[in-house]
């Protein structure tokens, strides 16, 4: 949690070491708070799976170039929970017009794909492997279903290209950059065993969004947006007392619509 609490820290010194060099914003403008809630799509880079037991079922391998997707669940949306399917929420705020900073969740989930074949390297239960091998569900199978779940602490900037003649309306080019830690519930099989783990600390992100932002009647906003960024998984807890290390580069496609207020 140091790192999370670094983060906050640093974003909100260079958020007002920014605004010192900043013309006074409109009167209105001076604060607004938001909130946000929305849904988003992944992509993920190929990863390389490194898992390891120094217990009594000992193993250390790695399964290299494995793919991964999501599992959007938008069809559960309605009908079901709207916080099964991989969705965002946002608060934030607006120190001045343009300048800002935001406490960043997403809901993601990150899937192994069954059947494939990736380069086993290592030693199982003391015969070491150097092959492609078929990565079969009873072999291995490893999800972060329960979410991936990135939080992050974002440095907002936006910038107006539009506005109406009654000012009732604006439209925003948004940019975010932050950085967090990542808080999975794995779902891992190994060797035939099967454990949905907790949630905990896993690990570190860092990300950049950019996207655009429509405001309307003052209180009311939706904005659209592409994130990427790097996420590493150093520490994931899988079957007994084994750990699994892994990272990857991600993108996301993300909508949300919310509400916000002056303060």
């Amino acid at each position: 949690m140091r790192y999370l609490f670094s983060a906050i820290l640093i974003c909100l010194f260079v958020n007002v070491s920014a605004q010192d060099n900043k013309e006074a914003a409109p009167a209105k403008k001076k604060g607004t708070f938001y909130g946000a809630w929305g849904y988003n799509k992944d992509f993920f880079s190929r990863s390389d799976l490194h898992f390891y037991n120094d217990g009594s079922d000992h193993y250390d391998f790695t399964l290299s170039g494995m793919k991964a997707k999501d599992r959007p669940g938008f069809d559960q949306i309605i009908g079901s929970s709207l916080a099964i399917p991989q969705y965002v929420y946002r608060f934030g705020y607006y120190t001045t017009k343009n300048w800002g900073s935001e406490l960043n969740f997403d809901h993601t989930k990150y899937v192994m794909v069954d059947n494939q074949v990736g380069h086993l390297t290592g030693t199982i239960h003391g015969t070491y492997y150097d092959k492609d091998t078929l990565v079969t569900p009873d072999f291995l199978k490893f999800e972060h279903t329960n979410g991936a779940n990135f939080l992050l602490v974002n440095y907002l900037r936006r910038y107006e290209i539009w506005h109406s003649k009654l000012g009732k309306h604006h439209l925003y080019l948004a940019e975010k950059i932050g950085m967090g830690v990542v808080i999975p519930k794995t779902d891992v099989t190994m060797f035939g065993e099967r454990l949905d783990n907790v949630f905990h600390i896993a690990g570190m992100i860092w990300a950049f969004d950019t996207g655009v932002r429509y405001e309307f009647f003052d209180n009311f906003f939706t904005e659209a947006s592409l994130k990427g960024g790097f996420a590493n998984y150093s520490s994931v807890l899988t079957v007994g007392t084994g750990k699994a290390h892994h990272n990857f580069f991600f993108g996301e496609v993300i909508w949300s619509f919310g509400f916000q207020m002056p303060l």
